[in-house]
Formats: structure tokens, sequence, C-alpha cells
């Protein structure tokens, strides 16, 4: 499995889980729509050349988002991956994955 971790304005949180989930994220045996998240601020600057959702180039935006974390099975990453950009308002939306291991499995 993985963790997918992202980022994403308040006004996109609901839309943009409903994609990934609806791609295959968040399901953990018989239960789907799994995710953990919490509020927090995020920065950024936009620069020359950028296209930015919210704020202005070459001033530093503080916006309100939420950290959003599910798991994904490896077969459905290239689709969960797709929905989230195709749903997500950023440019470059931050966003991380890693590997989980299974310690029912492994131990």
């Amino acid at each position: 499995m993985y963790k997918f971790c992202f980022f994403v304005p308040e006004s996109h949180v609901e839309s943009v889980k409903s994609a990934v989930f609806e791609a295959g994220a968040g399901r953990i045996g018989d239960y789907d729509c799994c995710s953990w998240q919490i509020k927090g601020e995020g920065q950024f600057r936009a620069l020359p050349g950028s296209q930015p959702y919210i704020g202005e180039q070459n001033q530093l935006e503080k916006v309100e988002e939420y950290r959003v974390e599910m798991v994904v099975e490896p077969s459905k990453m290239k689709a969960v991956l797709s929905a989230f950009f195709d749903a997500h308002p950023y440019e470059e939306p931050a966003f991380d994955v890693m590997a989980v291991v299974d310690i029912h499995t492994e131990f």
C-alpha cells in the first residue's frame, strides 16, 4: 500500500477527496472513503510565468488549506494521481506518496 498525502484549499477539499475516492483511494478492508485531514495554513509566492489559482505573481500568499491523508493500493495509484491533478485547482499542487509496510504480514 501507499499513503497519499496532499494539500488543498478549503474550497476544494471535498471535491478533490471525492475524485480520488472515486479513482480507488481510501479503501481499507470492508471500508471506503477513509481519510484523515487537518486544517492549517499554506504559503507560496507565484513566480513569473505562473498562472496562480489564488493570489498574484511575486506576492507572498497565505491560504487556509487542508492536509489530507489516505491509503492507496499500488494498482490504483496511477488513476488516483490522474484524478487528483484533474480535480485540484492549483497549477502545482503539493503532495507526497509513501510506501506503507503491512505489519500484519511483516512481523
